[in-house]
C-alpha cells in the first residue's frame, strides 16, 4: 500500500487485532444463530401452512434476505467509515446487530399474531444483514491498517476467525440446549435463548472495541480532507477492483454456508438424521479451522496472497465435486468428512482474501470499496448456493449439476484472487515486502 505507515507497538496491533475479532465473533454469532433456527425451526414457527419443501425455502429465503441487505450495510457504513472513522462505524454495527437479534428472541410467532410475524422476522433479518454488512470492512481495515506491512494477511485473519467463532458459539449454544430440554420446549421458546444473550454479548464487545484508537493511516487522510462520496469514487475509478472482489468472495462464501448451514437442513429434513449429531460435526470442524486459518494467513505473508488463494481456491473445487455425494450417503462419519473437507480447504482462499481485498483500494476509499465488493460475494455466493443447491438436486440436473455448481463458484474466487492481484500490481501500490504476492 501506498500510504506510510509508521511502527506500532506490538501490544497496540494485538489489542486492535483482539477487539477487531471479538467484535465480528460476536456479529457472525447472531447471524449464524438465525442460520440454525432458519433450518430447525422457524419453517413450522413462521411458515406453518406450507408444505416441508415450500417451508424449507421459504426459511432459506428469509436467511438469504440478510445477505440482500449486506451491501445496503456496506454502502451506508462505508460511507461513514470512510468519513467519520473506523471505531465510530464499528460501534454502531455492533449495537444495531445486537439490536435486531435481541428482538427476533422476542418475536411472536405465526400462531400469535398471523401472517405478521413472517414480515417481522424479515425486518430484523434485514436488519442483520444491514449491520453486518458494514462490520467486515470496518473489522478487517482497522486490523490491517494497525499491522506491519509484513504481517498484513495474518492480522487481517483475525476479523475473519470472527466467522467459525462465531459458528463455534452458535453451534454449541444449540447444541447444549437442545440436550438439555425436550425437543417439544426448544422449538417453541427454547430457540429464544441464543438471540436473548445477544444483548449480553454485545456489551462485551462495546467494552472491547471502545478502548481502542483509529489507524494513524485514517487519522493522516482525514486531516488531509475526507472525500465527500467515497462510493462514487470507488464505482468511477476502481470498479475492476469490486469485480474481482464479487468474484473472490462467491465461492468462499458459498462453500462456507454450504458446510455450515446447508448440511444441517439437508441431514435432518432429506436424511431424517438427528439433529445433534450434525451440529456437533460443524463445531468440531470450526474449532479445529481457528488454527488453520491462522497457520494459512501467516505463510500467505511470506508465499503471496494471491497464490495462496489459488491454492485453497482448487483444493476446494475438487472437495465441492463430492461435498454432496458425501452427504448423500446419509453416513455420520462422511459427512464429517465432507464438511471438514470443505471447510478446511477453503481455509487457504478465507483467511488472506481480507489483506488483499483492503489492498485494492487506497484508504480514503478502502471501507467503502472492499465492503461493497464483499456483500456482493456474499449475496452471490453465500446466499443463493443453499437455494440453488435445494432447487438443482430437485430438477433433471439432479446431483451432477448441483456439485458442478458449486465446483464453479468455488473456481470464480480463485480467478478473482488472481485478477485483484494484477490490478494491485499495475497500480502499484503494494508495499516491497508483499510484492512477490
Amino acid at each position: 500500500m501506498a500510504d506510510e505507515t509508521p511502527t506500532r507497538s506490538g501490544r497496540e496491533v494485538r489489542k486492535v487485532a483482539l477487539a477487531s475479532l471479538v467484535g465480528t465473533s460476536i456479529e457472525w454469532y447472531d447471524f449464524y444463530i438465525y442460520g440454525l433456527a432458519a433450518v430447525t425451526v422457524f419453517a413450522p414457527q413462521f411458515f406453518p401452512k406450507t408444505s416441508t419443501f415450500t417451508g424449507t425455502l421459504a426459511a432459506f429465503a428469509t436467511f438469504a434476505v440478510g445477505f440482500v441487505a449486506r451491501p445496503i450495510g456496506g454502502v451506508v457504513f462505508g460511507h461513514l467509515g470512510d468519513r467519520i472513522g473506523r471505531k465510530a462505524t464499528l460501534v454502531t454495527t455492533l449495537v444495531t446487530m445486537g439490536v435486531a437479534t435481541t428482538l427476533i428472541g422476542v418475536l411472536p410467532t405465526y400462531a400469535t399474531i398471523g401472517a405478521l410475524a413472517p414480515v417481522l422476522l424479515v425486518v430484523l433479518r434485514l436488519v442483520q444483514g444491514f449491520a453486518v454488512g458494514g462490520e467486515w470492512g470496518g473489522a478487517v481495515l482497522i486490523s490491517v491498517e494497525h499491522a506491519p506491512e509484513s504481517k498484513r494477511a495474518f492480522y487481517g485473519s483475525f476479523p475473519q476467525l470472527g466467522v467459525p467463532i462465531g459458528l463455534i458459539a452458535s453451534n454449541a449454544i444449540f447444541l447444549v440446549l437442545a440436550a438439555a430440554m425436550p425437543a417439544e420446549a426448544f422449538s417453541t421458546w427454547g430457540w429464544r435463548i441464543p438471540f436473548l444473550l445477544s444483548a449480553v454479548l454485545v456489551l462485551v464487545g462495546l467494552w472491547v472495541r471502545l478502548r481502542i484508537e483509529e489507524s494513524s493511516e485514517f487519522v493522516a487522510v482525514r486531516r488531509a480532507g475526507s472525500m465527500a462520496l467515497p462510493l462514487a469514487s470507488v464505482l468511477r475509478h476502481h470498479f475492476p477492483q469490486v469485480l474481482c472482489g464479487i468474484a473472490m468472495f462467491t465461492g468462499i462464501t458459498g462453500i462456507g454456508y454450504m458446510a455450515a448451514t446447508y448440511t444441517i437442513q439437508y441431514g435432518t429434513s432429506a436424511l431424517d438424521l438427528p439433529r445433534a449429531p450434525l451440529i456437533a460435526i460443524v463445531l468440531v470442524v470450526a474449532v479445529l479451522e481457528v488454527p488453520l486459518i491462522l497457520w494459512v494467513s501467516a505463510g500467505a505473508d511470506r508465499w503471496g496472497l494471491s497464490r495462496t488463494i489459488l491454492a485453497g481456491s482448487l483444493a476446494t473445487a475438487v472437495v465441492a465435486a463430492v461435498f454432496l455425494p458425501l452427504l448423500a450417503t446419509g453416513s455420520l462419519l462422511l459427512i464429517a468428512v465432507a464438511v471438514a473437507a470443505a471447510r478446511w480447504a477453503s481455509a487457504p482462499m478465507w483467511g488472506p482474501s481480507a489483506a488483499l481485498a483492503a489492498e485494492c483500494y487506497p484508504t480514503e476509499v478502502r471501507y467503502s470499496g472492499a465492503s461493497v465488493g464483499y456483500q456482493l460475494g456474499a449475496i452471490v455466493g453465500g446466499a443463493l448456493a443453499p437455494i440453488f443447491t435445494t432447487l438443482l438436486l430437485a430438477s433433471p440436473l439432479g446431483m451432477p449439476g448441483a456439485a458442478a455448481y458449486l465446483v464453479l463458484i468455488t473456481l470464480i474466487s480463485g480467478l478473482g484472487a488472481l485478477a485483484a492481484d494484477r490490478l494491485v500490481r499495475r497500480a502499484g501500490t503494494r508495499e516491497p515486502t508483499q510484492a512477490a504476492a
